[in-house]
């Protein structure tokens, strides 16, 4: 299975956090699966910890790429196929960088890993 992580589910997982189910961890850690970090989520993770939101151990910049390779989940970056999606994507959600990430699950065919029940709501494959 070929899983797309959103922000808090790969904030949870990096740092064993309680709140991330254990079959969800399980998922995660099965070798069979391939596990994608989009830009998009490091870029939300940026905005949030330059506003106050989110603590982080050490500067996103650094920890965040640095957790993603530790834990050997792939980059996923940000092309034209997936941002030409939001042409075909109803309003269903405000958040920008949600509807990204459906976005790129959709053209990647991949299943994003999600608490935002939000997400549920479009024709994508959820976990």
């Amino acid at each position: 299975m070929k899983i797309l992580l959103d922000p808090y589910i790969f904030l949870w997982f990096i740092s064993g956090d309680h709140q991330l189910l254990t079959n969800i961890r399980d998922i995660l850690r099965d070798p069979d699966n391939e596990i994608y970090l989009s830009v998009v989520s490091i870029w939300e993770c940026i905005v949030k910890y330059k506003l106050g939101k989110l603590p982080l151990p050490e500067s996103p910049e650094i920890y965040l790429p640095k957790q993603r390779d530790r834990h050997q989940i792939t980059n996923l970056n940000l092309d034209e196929g997936s941002v030409t999606q939001l042409t075909n994507l109803p309003l269903l959600h405000n958040e920008p960088f949600d509807r990204m990430l459906i976005c790129q699950a959709l053209h990647h065919s991949l299943t994003i890993t999600t608490v935002d029940a939000k997400i549920r709501a479009y024709s994508v494959n959820v976990i």
